[in-house]
C-alpha cells in the first residue's frame, strides 16, 4: 500500500467518521473516534452496499458517502447495543416497552 493511498483512506476516514458524529449525535467523536468510526464504516459501507444493489460509484466522493453510511450503521448497531439513553436506553427500554405492553394486556 503507497502512503498516497494510507493518506486517501485517513481522509475518508476522518471526513466520513465527522459527518456521522454530526448526523447521529450533533457532534464529533475527536479525531481518533472520528478516525475509527470512519475506518471501520468503510468498511461495513464497502461490504454492504454492494450486496443491496447500491453502487455509488467511483472517486472520493463517492467513498465518503460510501464510509459515512457504513458508519451511521455501526452507530446505530453500537446505541442499540449500549443502550444509548438518548435514544431511549436501546435494548433495555425495548425490552421494558415489551414487558408493558404484556403487562397492560393481561389486565
Amino acid at each position: 500500500m503507497s502512503n498516497e493511498s494510507l493518506l486517501v483512506i485517513v481522509a475518508v476516514g476522518l471526513v466520513a467518521g465527522w459527518l456521522a458524529g454530526q448526523i447521529m449525535r450533533g457532534a464529533g467523536y475527536g479525531l481518533v473516534g472520528d478516525l475509527v468510526i470512519g475506518v471501520i464504516g468503510a468498511y461495513i459501507g464497502d461490504w454492504l452496499l454492494p450486496r443491496l444493489g447500491i453502487l455509488l460509484g467511483a472517486g472520493l466522493v463517492a467513498a465518503i458517502i460510501d464510509a459515512t453510511i457504513g458508519a451511521l450503521l455501526l452507530l446505530f448497531v453500537l446505541r442499540l447495543v449500549a443502550g444509548q439513553r438518548r435514544w431511549g436506553g436501546g435494548w433495555s427500554a425495548l425490552g421494558f416497552a415489551l414487558v408493558t405492553a404484556a403487562n397492560s394486556r393481561e389486565m
